[in-house]
């Protein structure tokens, strides 16, 4: 899955700021001084609120189409983190029944989950296997 959510840019009456909300993402509401700007907050706003969804064991939104909205997509760790988590979910497999099937303390699988941990990208790929699950990296020229 990619995680490219949509966004909605809104100005200020007095054009003093730009906020930024996710239709996706209700949670994420953020603003900046110009629109460069607020689509850099967009990203850590975004962070924020999905990591609230993993901490709840909410499911986490699908991004609707982006029909011409400006996007922000989530930092390939992330993205690779949220795709475990949503595995785990959907089969009903536990941090602690994943941590032995790869043979490692539960704390490990808490730190493949957490959004801000700087986890491996090879580990994340021998945890989604595990689920039966193949993580690829796509490279693209920029938009």
């Amino acid at each position: 899955m990619q995680y490219a959510y949509p966004t909605q840019l809104n100005s200020e009456p007095d054009g003093s700021a730009i906020n930024v909300s996710f239709p996706d993402v209700p949670e994420a509401l953020t603003w900046g001084d110009d629109e460069a700007e607020a689509l850099v907050m967009a990203e850590d706003c975004l962070i924020g609120a999905l990591r609230g969804y993993v901490r709840r064991g909410w499911p986490i939104p699908k991004p609707s189409p982006a029909r011409g909205r400006p996007t922000v997509t989530l930092p390939p760790l992330v993205a690779a983190k949220l795709a475990l988590y949503e595995a785990m979910r959907a089969q009903g497999v536990s941090r602690e029944d994943l941590a032995a099937r790869l043979a490692v303390a539960e704390s490990a699988m808490r730190r493949l989950l957490d959004l801000d941990h700087r986890s491996h990208l090879d580990q994340l790929a021998a945890a989604l296997r595990c689920l039966g699950k193949r993580l690829e990296l796509t490279v693209r020229d920029a938009a």
